[in-house]
C-alpha cells in the first residue's frame, strides 16, 4: 500500500514513517523543508511542504491510498497562540480538503491526544468520552478538541476517517516536547527538577512509542471508518515515575514535594525569559493545571497496544543510562 505521513520528521512520525516502510509500505514523507529528516529510511520518499498549505498536500497524497495525518504543534505555550489553530485546526481542515480532491486516497487515520478528550475525574474513560468545554489548561488542548470536532463532524459526513488518540507518550526518539516523559527524566537525573511535581498523584495514561505506532498501523488495517481508538496503556503517577527510576538506577527518589504554586512561579518567569531568548522553556504556567487533573482512559481493545510494564521500568533504566 502507498502511504503518506504528515509529520514524518517527528518524535511519533518518524517512527511511524519506519514501521510502516519496514512492513513493506510505500511510504512517502510529508515534511518541512526546514525540518531534519535525516533520521528517516532511505526508501522513505520526501515531499515537503506544511499543513497550512493545502496544495502542497494535495501534490504530497497524489497516488496514495492511506493518509496518515500526524502532523501538530504540540507545546505547552507558544508565545504566538494563533500558530496552534493554524496548525492543529486548519491543517487538519486542509487535509480533508486534499483528500477530497485525491481520487486513490481511501482512507484518512488522525492523530488526535488524550487532551481532546477530556480529564475524567478520576474515572476511567472510553472511546465515548468527549470533552466538556468548559475549561482549557493549554491552547494546545483547546485547538485539539476544536480539531476532534471537526474530524467527528467529517466522519458523520462520510469522509473516511478513523480517529486514534494517544495517551502520554514515552520512548526512545527525539527529545521534543511529544517526548514529554524523557525530558522529565533528564530534568530529574540533572539536579534541575529537585523533587517531585506537585504532590505527585496526579494520573495519566502512558503508552510506549511502539506501541501507539502500531496502533496507527492497526488502524489502517482494521479501524473503521468514523471510529475513535484510545492508544493508550497504564495508567500511573510521575511519581510512580520517578520512584521507578531511581529504584532501577539504584539512587535515592526525591525526597520532597515541588508545590505546583512555585512551579506556577517557575513558569512565568520561564516565559519571561522565552520571550527574550526566543528558546522554549520545558515548564510554563500553563502546564501547571495539567498536574492537578487526571487523564486515565484504557487502551481499544480492538486496537491491542496497551503498554507492558516491564518495557517501561527497562526503557527508564535505558533512557537514564545512556
Amino acid at each position: 500500500m502507498r502511504v503518506v505521513v504528515t509529520g514524518a520528521t517527528g518524535y511519533l512520525g518518524g517512527r511511524l514513517c519506519e514501521a510502516l516502510a519496514g512492513a513493506g509500505h510505500a511510504v512517502r514523507a510529508f515534511a518541512r523543508r526546514s525540518s531534519d529528516a535525516s533520521g528517516l529510511p532511505g526508501s522513505v520518499e520526501l515531499a515537503y511542504g506544511n499543513v497550512t498549505d493545502e496544495e502542497s498536500l494535495a501534490a504530497a497524497f497524489d497516488g496514495c491510498d492511506a493518509v496518515f495525518h500526524v502532523a501538530a504543534t504540540v507545546e505547552p505555550w507558544l508565545p504566538d497562540p494563533s500558530v496552534f489553530t493554524n496548525v492543529n485546526v486548519q491543517g487538519l481542515q486542509n487535509v480533508l480538503k486534499a483528500a477530497k480532491r485525491t481520487p486513490t486516497v481511501k482512507k484518512i487515520i488522525y492523530t488526535s491526544s488524550f487532551f481532546a478528550i477530556g480529564p475524567t475525574d478520576g474515572y476511567i474513560a472510553d472511546e465515548t468520552q468527549r470533552h466538556q468545554e468548559k475549561t482549557f489548561c493549554t491552547e494546545y488542548e483547546k485547538s485539539k478538541v476544536v480539531a476532534d470536532r471537526i474530524a467527528l463532524q467529517a466522519a458523520a459526513d462520510g469522509v473516511p476517517i478513523t480517529i486514534v488518540y494517544p495517551g502520554v507518550i514515552y520512548g526512545p526518539g527525539k527529545l521534543t516536547s511529544g517526548n514529554l516523559v524523557s525530558r522529565l527524566l533528564i530534568e530529574r537525573f540533572n539536579g534541575r527538577l529537585p523533587g517531585y511535581i506537585g504532590d505527585g498523584y496526579d494520573r495519566e495514561s502512558f503508552c510506549h512509542v511502539d506501541d501507539v505506532v502500531n496502533g496507527h498501523i492497526a488502524a489502517m488495517e482494521k479501524g473503521r471508518l468514523g471510529e475513535r481508538y484510545l492508544l493508550t496503556g497504564e495508567n500511573l503517577s510521575f511519581k510512580h515515575i520517578f520512584d521507578m527510576a531511581a529504584n532501577i538506577t539504584t539512587t535515592k527518589a526525591p525526597q520532597f514535594h515541588v508545590p505546583l504554586w512555585l512551579i506556577e512561579i517557575y513558569g512565568w518567569i520561564s516565559v519571561f525569559i522565552s520571550r527574550i531568548t526566543g528558546n522554549l522553556p520545558l515548564i510554563s504556567y500553563p502546564v501547571c493545571p495539567v498536574f492537578l487533573l487526571p487523564y486515565l482512559s484504557l487502551p481499544s481493545a480492538q486496537m491491542s497496544c496497551c503498554c507492558a510494564y516491564e518495557i517501561f521500568i527497562l526503557w527508564i533504566a535505558g533512557s537514564i543510562c545512556s
